[in-house]
């Protein structure tokens, strides 16, 4: 069973911005789901093309089939149809993440750059 990174809500808003899908021209993709999470499985570790597990398809028709889509720009425009909703299912900020230096807390020390006296008179 392949793990996919993908909801079946996420993979239904973006399936219809897709291209190689029924009703296109020319023929249709094998399988745009599997394509899609072959891609993400390969951006999410980090590992090589050839690396890309059987299940999502031959490692050289999937990098092909992505090189045809970043030229024909299909990943910039489903990021651009989808930025303007985020999720922020991944932004967590809180104070165990975030850290703020000694020097930024308001310990001893104060403003390193000093008025000039002739500013402190007037």
């Amino acid at each position: 069973m392949i793990r996919t990174v993908l909801t079946d809500v996420q993979w239904e808003r973006i399936a219809p911005l897709l291209p190689g899908k029924r009703g296109d021209p020319g023929r249709p993709g094998e399988d745009n789901r599997r394509f899609v999470e072959g891609v993400l499985w390969v951006v999410r570790t980090g590992a090589p093309w050839r690396d890309l597990p059987d299940c999502f398809g031959k490692w050289f028709s999937v990098w092909k089939r992505f090189r045809r889509w970043a030229l024909r720009g299909v990943f910039e425009r489903l990021f651009r149809a989808l930025s303007h909703e985020p999720d922020f299912e991944y932004a967590l900020i809180d104070g165990t993440i975030v850290k703020v230096h000694r020097h930024a807390t308001g310990a001893k020390g104060g403003l390193s750059i000093r008025p000039s006296a002739a500013r402190a008179v007037a």
